[in-house]
Formats: C-alpha cells, sequence, structure tokens
C-alpha cells in the first residue's frame, strides 16, 4: 500500500523543519567534540605512561558502559522526555571534558584520573545515545524520516573525517587547547538541543516494571523484519570489517607510509558522506530489501577486490566504494527499525540495536586480528568478504518477508501488527 503522503513529501527536505536543523546541528558539534577529544585522550595518555595497551583501556571503559547500560538506558528513553536525557548527557560529557582541560592545564593530569573521566563520559553517552536515536522520528514527518536519517548520517561521517584532524592539528598547542575546543563545541551542542521543540506529539509512558525494561529484546524478537535487519548488521560487520587491518595493509602490502594510511582510514567516510548526501534528496520507494541485501552484498565485494588489490587506487576505490554501500545499508536498516517501532518503544529497541552495534565492530576488530594471525591480513580479509556474501544469502532464505519488503512505511499501522506486545 502506497503512502499517501508521500507525493507532497517528494520535494520536502530534512533541513526545511527547524527541530530536524538543530538536532543535525547538535550531532555535528557534538560528533566533532568527540572526535577531538578522542584524538587528544589517546596522544595525551601514550605520552604519559609509552604503553600500547594502556591504548586499549581507553576503549574498554567505554565499552562496558555502552553494553550493559544499553537495557536500562533504553528504558529511560521510553520513561522520561527524551530530549532532556539527551541534554543532560551532553552537560556531563561536557563537564568531565572541561574537568580534563583544567587537570591538563594545570599539569595535574595522570592516566588514572583521564580513564575516569572517559568512564564518566561513556556513560553519559551509554544513556544519551538511545535517547538521541529515538529522537528523530519525532522531528520530520514519517514520509521523509529516511531522508532525515541520510541527513543525519552524514553528520556522523563528517565528523569521522574531519575531526581526527582537527584534533591533530590543535594538539600542537597542547592537549589542554583540545579540550577546551571540544567542550565549546559540547556547549553548542547542548544548547541546540535545550532550544529544540518536536513536531510530533512524545509517547504516552508506561508504568516502569522488570518487564517493561526487556520489552525491547521481546518486541525484536517477535517483528521478523527488524531482528533480520538487525542481525544482519551484526553478523556482517562481524564478518567484514577490515578497519583494524588497515596498518598492515598500508606497510607490508601497499608498501606506503602513514599518509597513505591516513587516506585509507579516509576512504570509506568519504564514501559513505558522498552516499548520505545522495540519498538525502533521493527517496528508497521500490524494493527496498533487496537494495539492502544488495548493498550489503556490496560491501562484502568491495571487501574482497580490496584485500586482493596489491595498489593503493585500487584499494582506496574498494574502501570508498565500502563504505557507500554500507550507508545504503544503514539508512534502509535505521529507517526500517524506527519505523516499524512504536515510539513509546523506541527507545528500548534503539538500546538493543545499540548492542548489536558496539557488540559487532569491538568482535568484528578481534576477529580479524586473530584471523590475520592465523592467515595473515589478506586471508583475513577474503574470508571477511566471502563470510559476508554468505551471511547475505542465509538472511535471504531466513527471512524471506524482508527480502520482499517493497517500502521502508509498514502496509498495516504497527500497532494493529503489533498486537499484544504493545502493552509489554
Amino acid at each position: 500500500m502506497s503512502n499517501p503522503t508521500l507525493p507532497s513529501a517528494a520535494a520536502d527536505s530534512p533541513l526545511r523543519h527547524r527541530a530536524f536543523v538543530q538536532f543535525w546541528c547538535a550531532r555535528i558539534a557534538s560528533g566533532f567534540g568527540f572526535q577531538m577529544l578522542s584524538v587528544a585522550v589517546g596522544w595525551q595518555i601514550y605520552a604519559i605512561t609509552g604503553r600500547a595497551f594502556d591504548l586499549g583501556l581507553i576503549g574498554l571503559v567505554q565499552f562496558f558502559p555502552s553494553v550493559l547500560l544499553a537495557l536500562p538506558a533504553g528504558h529511560v528513553a521510553d520513561q522520561f522526555e527524551r530530549r532532556r536525557v539527551v541534554l543532560i548527557g551532553q552537560i556531563v560529557e561536557w563537564t568531565a571534558i572541561v574537568l580534563l582541560a583544567v587537570l591538563t592545564l594545570l599539569g595535574r593530569v595522570h592516566e588514572a584520573g583521564i580513564l575516569l573521566l572517559v568512564f564518566v563520559i561513556g556513560v553519559a553517552k551509554a544513556f544519551e545515545s538511545p535517547s538521541m536515536q529515538s529522537l528523530l522520528p519525532a522531528l520530520v514527518p514519517p514520509a521523509i524520516l529516511p531522508r532525515a536519517v541520510a541527513v543525519s548520517g552524514s553528520a556522523f561521517q563528517m565528523a569521522m573525517i574531519l575531526g581526527p584532524a582537527v584534533g591533530g592539528l590543535l594538539y600542537v598547542a597542547g592537549p589542554g587547547v583540545v579540550y577546551l575546543s571540544a567542550a565549546a563545541l559540547y556547549l553548542v551542542a547542548a544548547s541546540m538541543m535545550a532550544m529544540l521543540r518536536y513536531e510530533q506529539a512524545p509517547p504516552k509512558r508506561e508504568p516502569a516494571t522488570l518487564k517493561t525494561l526487556f520489552a525491547g529484546v521481546h518486541f525484536i524478537r517477535e517483528r521478523k523484519d527488524v531482528l533480520g535487519v538487525i542481525s544482519l548488521d551484526l553478523f556482517a560487520v562481524l564478518l567484514g570489517g577490515v578497519t583494524s587491518l588497515l596498518p598492515i595493509f598500508a606497510r607490508d602490502i601497499l608498501h606506503t607510509g602513514p599518509w597513505g594510511l591516513g587516506l585509507l582510514r579516509a576512504a570509506p567516510a568519504v564514501g559513505a558522506l558522498l552516499m548520505s548526501l545522495w540519498l538525502a534528496k533521493h527517496d528508497l520507494q521500490r524494493r527496498v530489501g533487496m537494495t539492502m541485501f544488495a548493498a550489503v552484498a556490496g560491501f562484502g565485494v568491495a571487501t574482497l577486490v580490496f584485500a586482493i588489490s596489491g595498489t593503493l587506487w585500487l584499494s582506496l576505490a574498494a574502501l570508498f566504494a565500502l563504505g557507500a554501500f554500507d550507508m545504503v545499508s544503514m539508512v534502509i536498516r535505521g529507517s526500517l527499525v524506527q519505523l516499524d517501532t512504536p515510539d513509546a518503544m523506541r527507545g528500548r529497541v534503539n538500546a538493543v540495536n545499540s548492542i548489536f552495534i558496539n557488540t559487532s565492530n569491538q568482535l568484528g576488530e578481534f576477529e580479524s586480528g586473530m584471523l590475520a594471525a592465523w592467515l595473515g591480513a589478506v586471508g583475513s580479509a577474503v574470508v571477511g568478504g566471502l563470510g559476508t556474501l554468505v551471511v547475505v544469502g542465509l538472511w535471504m532464505a531466513m527471512f524471506p518477508g524482508l527480502r520482499r519488503r517493497q517500502s521502508l512505511h509498514l502496509e498495516e499501522p504497527a500497532n494493529e501488527a503489533l498486537g499484544t506486545t504493545e502493552s509489554v
């Protein structure tokens, strides 16, 4: 069934909606600030200790809160006003960054203090993330939500590309300058969030019980399309990620230096950014299920091309394509999860989704490293690319409804299809 609002929405843009523009600016500011912060924290800790192991601790103190607090954070997103949850999270992060700046400028900073403050930032982000993701459908009409997801994704990609570079340049003046700059950007983000006003009415809140805490897990298990897209992302990223192997490819296979490694790291983000800009102007209205599977398969093929490439230009092209395919898949997956989920459930469902994403990213790097130790970097990337293609074939067979899905919008209202799940 076609959505009656689509024709009138054809010329609409998310950037015409004031609430979305404020949300987008907040995402750009906080994204840039976080990427700059990440660069400074890594360099500073390594300068203090000189141990590579301590760099791993930075990721660890962020990973545990993101996974262990995901379900409670999703519950908070559905129990309380989401804009306020995001705002509180950003204020807590801003406070921790200011403390990092003050301790650094006073010369009283040490490794344990940095890790503790990074842990605080990780806890705040764990609560901020599902509320931030769940805000988007309240800021634009449902018909242009896929475009809004694409434009929102462009903010993340811009931060990924430019944030580390800006942070590295500012680090020349000292880590304290980077922290103060990041704090200023977080202040901008919090100001934008404080001024944000919904276009769509917020959902009615359910009483908090232990059963509602796990309602997101139950909903995903019952809603096959949502389960399919979330689990597809988990296994595709788990098998197909090559990011952690880029230093090996740059030095030992492509015989390039740090500049080449920088290009390799930037290529997927550039591909994703350009694709997000294209998707922001073009609707995905037909055969979205097969388009998503084709994009994930393209991700696997690009991984294979990168694995067997012996020249820098071909490797960059493969990584560029990999990022572009991943953005198509991400927009479709993100839109399906948002549109198939009743607003009162979005926080908990997005929280479960974040567990899958964080787990796939972290375990994907571990899997690639272990395979590289056994088979070499090329062998690991080849297995990852082939594994992604196998997963696509299996998921097309296991989720036929998702394969046949024509539109991002449900053919029947979500509440009708949900049945008894809504009252969980």
